[in-house]
């Protein structure tokens, strides 16, 4: 039996025990067959990657303190999609505002089928993938235009006298329609050839057999484009069901606009109540935002009939502010106008269903009107004000005070959600 009392604690180059001066390496039955000696593992580099872990052990430690996370906690390598294949991932009001509508299934199978690509979005290519049933119902009858033989409302009905369900797969969560994620991700499933909605033969599934004859009616006239599309190559962006109409709606002026009246004195936008009366409006030329031209702020404030439209309105709000009106000034792409008052109502119903109006409303409608003809003349002329003669509208009217976007500086301050 072998003897290990002096077997030597240093390692040779090869990482093996040191071989002794006659040739047979300590430690090692003498048994092993003679010949040139064998290539073994280095044990070396084992040993230098336990020290170098204990070093940084050593190092990284003490910076993970009690009740911290460590430093990595913080780090996020990789996108964190959630995808369970029981989960039901259904659309919701927290869902976009704008996403991607890959595809929609019909028949028994749909919402599986449906189910099933959502899995496979999220668990392979790590998409926010969701399903939405929506109801179509074509039994009932519809409003036609025009009238009848008879002179009544023309009734008509659907030729497909049916009623169906269909499952969408929408996937993403965008706040735009041009946001570039959404873009990308949009080019990416077009290309995109989902295994679920393969058969054995590796051919796109029943359910998505009318795809097969659009994309060919469009390969016909677009090869090029169309080359290479899978099954999703019709996705296109959409709104998000759930969420109301006048969530779109713009709930505000835009950011250009609000920069034209920016640092104006006695700006409209300042002002307090829901309703005013526009007393003057000046004309001008009409200044168009196009992407890539700059300085547009330039030719408000320069010369031209725009600018020239705005000085009369900021001189004429001074004026009437110095006479003890409450007035303001707006400026927008087309026009100046002047108003005055702030009010939150415009008036009351009665119950005729005729609105009596606010009597300081009216007041200052008739303040600023025009003034009565002269007698055998029945032209009107527009009251002028100011020693420049500036003049007045020939019917001051109430109109709503415009506002900020309170919904776009919300969706700006989050980001992409």
């Amino acid at each position: 039996m072998p003897s290990f009392a002096n077997r030597p604690n240093r390692l040779d180059p090869r990482g093996a025990a040191e071989v002794s001066a006659g040739g047979s390496k300590q430690g090692r039955a003498s048994c092993e067959p003679s010949g040139p000696p064998r290539r073994t593992k280095p044990v070396g580099f084992s040993a230098w990657r336990t020290l170098w872990l204990a070093g940084l052990v050593v190092l990284v430690g003490p910076l993970n303190r009690p009740g911290q996370a460590a430093p990595w906690d913080k780090l996020k390598l990789f996108k964190h999609v959630e995808a369970k294949e029981d989960a039901d991932y259904t659309v919701s009001e927290e869902n976009g505002p704008w996403m991607i509508l890959a595809v929609t299934f019909l028949g028994n199978n749909a919402m599986h089928d449906a189910r099933e690509l959502v899995y496979e979005l999220r668990k392979k290519h790590k998409l926010t993938a969701y399903t939405h049933k929506k109801r179509f119902d074509f039994t009932g009858q519809v409003r036609g235009r025009g009238l009848s033989r008879h002179g009544g409302p023309k009734v008509m009905r659907y030729q497909r006298d049916k009623a169906y369900d269909e499952v969408a797969v929408m996937v993403g969560n965008y706040p735009s329609v041009d946001n570039s994620a959404a873009q990308a991700t949009l080019k990416k499933l077009k290309y995109l050839w989902p295994d679920c909605l393969k058969n054995e033969q590796g051919e796109v599934s029943r359910p998505l057999a009318s795809w097969r004859e659009l994309k060919r009616f469009a390969d016909r006239y677009n090869k090029d484009q169309d080359q290479g599309k899978g099954p999703l190559g019709h996705a296109f962006l959409v709104t998000n069901p759930l969420l109301p109409r006048e969530y779109y709606v713009p709930k505000g002026i835009d950011q250009f606009v609000i920069d034209l009246n920016q640092g104006k004195d006695y700006s409209l936008l300042d002002c307090k109540g829901r309703y005013t009366v526009k007393v003057a409006t000046f004309t001008g030329r009409t200044i168009i935002e196009a992407p890539g031209v700059k300085n547009q702020q330039a030719k408000f404030n320069g010369e031209g009939q725009l600018a020239k439209a705005a000085q009369r309105a900021q001189d004429l709000t001074i004026y009437l502010r110095k006479k003890g009106w409450e007035a303001y000034q707006f400026h927008d792409r087309h026009s100046s106008i002047v108003t005055v008052g702030s009010f939150n109502s415009v008036g009351n119903p009665r119950p005729d269903g005729k609105t009596e109006i606010n009597p300081a409303i009216y007041k200052i409608m008739q303040t600023f009107a025009p003034p009565k003809p002269v007698a055998g003349s029945a032209a009107r002329h527009p009251r002028t004000l100011t020693a420049a003669k500036i003049p007045l509208d020939l019917q001051p009217i109430p109109v709503e005070v415009p506002r900020r976007s309170i919904a776009r500086d919300y969706d700006h301050s989050l980001g992409m959600r």
